[in-house]
């Protein structure tokens, strides 16, 4: 199996691009991440370590780490893009507040299989889903 250095490394090279200093400085505080962040954020973080860096080479590059599968993108209804790791991470589904914007997480096997067989019902292959729940939290209902 492949890491996420050699996952993109392989992908730019397809596409004639060469793995610049830059595109590794991005790549690797994007893969330090661990929650959704946003291409601004991302820019403030990689500015402090080199501030040479643009904030369109960090548009350019999370658009080709999207391409090769290392993030996806996300829109939790705030207006805001946001982007999270994808490659070899396990699925999991959001529940977003539409008070303080928290969000939270999730897993469930019974939701995942219920997805599973509604696609089978209908006779659907299912290659990605994504699952939002909007509401507020227990802070902001009281």
């Amino acid at each position: 199996m492949k890491n996420e250095k050699e996952v993109f490394e392989e992908y730019i090279s397809k596409k004639n691009l060469k793995f610049t200093s830059q595109r590794k400085i991005i790549l690797d505080t994007f893969l330090k991440e661990e929650w959704h962040i946003s291409t601004e954020e991302l820019y403030k973080k990689i500015s402090q370590k080199n501030p040479t860096i643009g904030i369109a080479t960090v548009y350019r590059t999370l658009k080709l780490l999207m391409g090769c599968g290392l993030a996806q993108e996300r829109q939790f209804g705030d207006g805001q893009t946001r982007y999270e790791h994808s490659h070899e991470h396990i699925h999991h589904d959001h529940i977003i507040c539409r008070g303080c914007g928290k969000i939270v997480e999730f897993k469930n096997d019974d939701i995942e299989k219920l997805q599973n067989e509604i696609a089978k019902k209908n006779r659907f292959k299912v290659y990605a889903h994504k699952l939002e729940l909007y509401g507020l939290c227990y802070d902001c209902i009281k």
